[in-house]
């Protein structure tokens, strides 16, 4: 059995203004990842985009079908992918006491953050099982050499725990070449949102934030995959990690945004008229034209036809 595993980063140890920083690894088998890629290349064609798939950049609901389509496949598919917050302030004040600059501390927390990763997404494998580790092109993991370096740790921590898998190998793609990646990105993305209840701000891009995200996890049993299949650990100067459930942090959002919408939805006394084209019915309601589809949402909704009608074939 052949076994992928792809990692990305959030925020940076020494980013000012940020709080955590996040570390994310996306596996599956070799076969999964290939049927996804495939899968989601088709979507693609379907809807005529080649467009990246990243959380930061979606900012115009006009791309909310793909990133829908994308995001409730992946959550319906056989794949772990686990997080790891930073404390930030409290790696700051290690490295304080320690006289250790800002590079040195990140130099060894590139090391020890992907390891621990790795082996939460790995430990779960049985039999003999290649590995094979995919980053995200970046000059600063290679001039700290850290493929070899995970390489040679990770299959260190298979023999040490009598595990079968062997790291094969540990390579750089490209983000914009590579679809799992870009899901990862977006995962991670998803879950720092939530975390930092960001959907609290009333800005447009918030907004078309939470409404995708609202609409991929209300969908079918979403909710659930995406609890179970998202694993949270935090490191706050502790030798061993907490694990935190994601589900807190749903379950915070869902409440939230069904409030909102509640308030949303009685605020328009017009949304029942069929007869308004998208164009004037986001005119009359006075709505942007990036946020047109979070408001034919609505219109769906009220009118019978579910939240999601528009999205789902």
């Amino acid at each position: 059995m052949i076994y992928n595993i792809y990692f990305d980063e959030a925020n940076k140890i020494d980013q000012p203004g940020k709080a955590n920083s996040y570390y994310g690894a996306y596996g599956g088998s070799e076969q999964t990842m290939t049927d996804i890629t495939q899968t989601i290349q088709g979507m693609y064609e379907e809807l005529g985009t080649k467009s990246e798939l990243h959380f930061r950049e979606y900012n115009h609901d006009q791309y909310l079908k793909k990133y829908f389509k994308v995001l409730h496949c992946i959550i319906n598919q056989d794949v772990n992918i686990n997080i790891l917050i930073v404390d930030n302030t409290k790696a700051h004040s290690i490295a304080q006491e320690l006289n250790l600059t800002m590079m040195e501390l990140r130099k060894l927390f590139y090391i020890k953050i992907p390891e621990r990763l790795f082996y939460g997404v790995t430990r779960h494998l049985s039999g003999q099982v290649d590995v094979n580790i995919k980053i995200d092109r970046n000059d600063e993991y290679d001039s700290l050499r850290l493929h070899s370096k995970i390489k040679e740790q990770m299959n260190a921590h298979s023999v040490y725990r009598s595990k079968r898998y062997k790291i094969a190998s540990v390579e750089s793609e490209e983000s914009h070449e590579s679809i799992p990646l870009q899901i990862i990105d977006t995962f991670m993305g998803i879950v720092v949102f939530l975390m930092e209840q960001s959907y609290m701000g009333d800005s447009n891009t918030m907004l078309i934030k939470s409404d995708l995200i609202y609409r991929f996890l209300s969908q079918g049993s979403n909710v659930d995959r995406f609890i179970k299949q998202i694993k949270l650990y935090s490191w706050n100067g502790n030798e061993n990690l907490s694990e935190l459930s994601v589900g807190d942090y749903v379950s915070q959002f869902m409440v939230y945004k069904a409030r909102y919408d509640v308030s949303e939805i009685a605020s328009g006394d017009h949304v029942e008229n069929p007869d308004l084209s998208a164009k004037e019915y986001r005119k009359l309601m006075e709505y942007p034209n990036t946020l047109v589809r979070m408001l034919l949402g609505y219109k769906d909704e009220v009118e019978g036809r579910g939240r999601n009608y528009s999205l789902i074939d």
